[in-house]
């Protein structure tokens, strides 16, 4: 009887190298970390800039002969801070090796983006409602909440300062009218300037 001898042709798949596994580690922990680090970019001295810019404009705003010149000025302050604190920020990040996408800042981007969303339609329509006396409590409060769900993601005192502006804004809303600017003043001034000082304090400019 003949034995018929079959041959297998084995195949071996090379182990990964202990190179390789040790990058795919580190990668693995260093996306860990990132995902639950804090957004250590918040500039306390760009805070201060714009609490002091909105200081300035909420004495101009209180001159204005009109409700749309009034708005006109917050509207200019708005843009102006944007650009300051976006400055503020990436000089920061750059400065402390932080990606402003990396995973906190992305967080932090997402969460705090939604509320100035809705308060910049709802702005429209208040106007549109001739509501205006509402406004300014409506903003501080909205801007308070975008601080608070943006600060979860950043350093502890930031979501305080959120919840501080929430504060305010709420207690606007049921006060006169004439007590508007202040209230402006107090908040996108005062609670800038006031919590600038100490996050550059804390955690550096």
């Amino acid at each position: 009887m003949a034995v018929v001898h079959r041959s297998h042709k084995a195949t071996f798949e090379e182990p990964p190298t202990l190179q390789a596994r040790a990058m795919d580690n580190l990668k693995f922990i260093r996306e860990t970390m990132e995902s639950a680090a804090s957004f250590t970019a918040v500039p306390g001295w760009g805070m201060v800039a714009v609490g002091a810019t909105a200081a300035l404009a909420a004495f101009v705003a209180a001159r204005a002969g009109t409700k749309e010149m009034w708005l006109l000025v917050w509207l200019a302050e708005a843009f102006l801070s944007l650009l300051v604190a976006g400055w503020a920020i990436s000089r920061k990040a750059r400065a402390a090796n932080v990606g402003l996408l990396s995973g906190p800042g992305r967080k932090f981007a997402l969460s705090f983006t939604p509320p100035l969303f809705v308060g910049a339609l709802l702005t429209i329509v208040l106007l549109r409602l001739h509501l205006s006396e509402v406004v300014p409590g409506m903003w501080l409060l909205l801007y308070g909440t975008g601080v608070v769900t943006g600060g979860a993601f950043s350093v502890r005192i930031v979501p305080v300062m959120g919840l501080c502006f929430m504060l305010v804004g709420a207690v606007a809303l049921f006060c006169p009218v004439a007590w508007n600017d202040y209230f402006m003043a107090g908040g996108f001034g005062g609670l800038h300037i006031l919590f600038g000082v100490e996050i550059a304090r804390r955690h550096g400019g």
